[in-house]
């Protein structure tokens, strides 16, 4: 059985860093793309992050890029999603997803996480 958990989702002050961990059972995070989405109250779905399983390049949502990287753990199995200078917009439930494809389009995806909940406040 498939199996990708989230974790490190916290209550942060803006300005601060969290780094999310995907972990993953039944499959190999090596040979998938792993996309990061999130999604906040009363909003649509976002895509944050899209790490590729060939190249190994990560594209990022502009509003997160140069704060955000998205990065494989050299714990097997694991993804991580780096997140520092936080913002009171970055609240949101955090997933992860594994996707058999370059890209990270949430039609892709074979694999979600349960999510983890993010909250940027003072």
């Amino acid at each position: 059985q498939v199996q990708l958990v989230e974790s490190g989702g916290d209550l942060v002050q803006p300005g601060g860093s969290l780094r999310l961990s995907c972990a993953a059972s039944g499959i190999s995070l090596d040979r998938y793309s792993i996309g990061w989405f999130r999604q906040a109250p009363g909003k649509e779905r976002e895509a944050v992050s899209c790490l590729r399983r060939f190249d190994g390049r990560a594209r990022y949502l502009n509003s997160v890029e140069d704060r955000f990287t998205s990065a494989r753990g050299n714990a097997k199995n694991t993804v991580y999603l780096q997140m520092n200078s936080l913002k009171p917009e970055d609240t949101a439930v955090y997933y992860c997803a594994a996707h058999n494809a370059e890209e990270c389009e949430e039609s892709s995806a074979s694999y979600w996480g349960q999510g983890t909940q993010v909250t940027v406040s003072s």
